[in-house]
């Protein structure tokens, strides 16, 4: 089913977490941040929109780790319900497209809680200081790319790098639920 996350609550403190890895190195946020800002997003293996939208994942957070933006994505999906975004499965999805950045594993699911999560893909742009400032989409293009679509994940990251702020106008992500395990 398709979800959308909440507008941006700018200046929201980004919750700390300590997740393994699928490089087989456990990371917490301050393993994850850089100089500049830290996006952190949540994906999965199985969701047709991140699926759709992955080459273009990595290929921004190559771009904004080469402006001082730590990068991360977490998988919090129930592995039992769909085991498409098991640990191992994330291992192979992360070596297939070559991940610059960690991916990090939530089977108890409490980082996504947390940080309000709501889709995969979500993406929360932080500023140096761990406030928010970027809570929208990838792109103008959505699951087809677009040859000139606007790449509004980048351009928001960049300004946070260059200036700590966010872009005010903000369209939020979509994105197939979070699998949530039965309470």
């Amino acid at each position: 089913m398709a979800a959308r996350p909440p507008v941006c609550d700018f200046g929201w403190k980004a919750p700390d977490f300590t997740l393994p890895g699928t490089d087989g190195k456990t990371r917490s946020l301050a393993d994850i941040e850089g100089p500049n800002g830290t996006l952190i997003m949540f994906i999965c293996n199985h969701c047709p929109y991140v699926k759709s939208v992955l080459d273009r994942i990595v290929r921004d957070a190559r771009d904004l780790t080469a402006m001082g933006i730590g990068v991360a994505a977490i998988s919090a999906n129930d592995a039992d319900d769909y085991p498409a975004d098991s640990f191992d499965n994330m291992k192979r999805v992360a070596e297939a497209n070559a991940f610059p950045f960690p991916y990090l594993y939530d089977e108890s699911q409490q980082v996504a809680r947390a940080y309000g999560a709501v889709c995969t893909p979500d993406f929360f742009g932080f500023d140096a200081k761990r406030g928010l400032q970027y809570r929208g989409r990838l792109d103008d293009s959505g699951t087809r790319p677009q040859p000139g679509a606007r790449r509004e994940l980048y351009e928001a990251m960049r300004q946070v790098a260059e200036t700590g702020q966010g872009p005010r106008e903000q369209v939020p992500s979509m994105g197939c639920s979070i699998k949530w395990k039965a309470a």
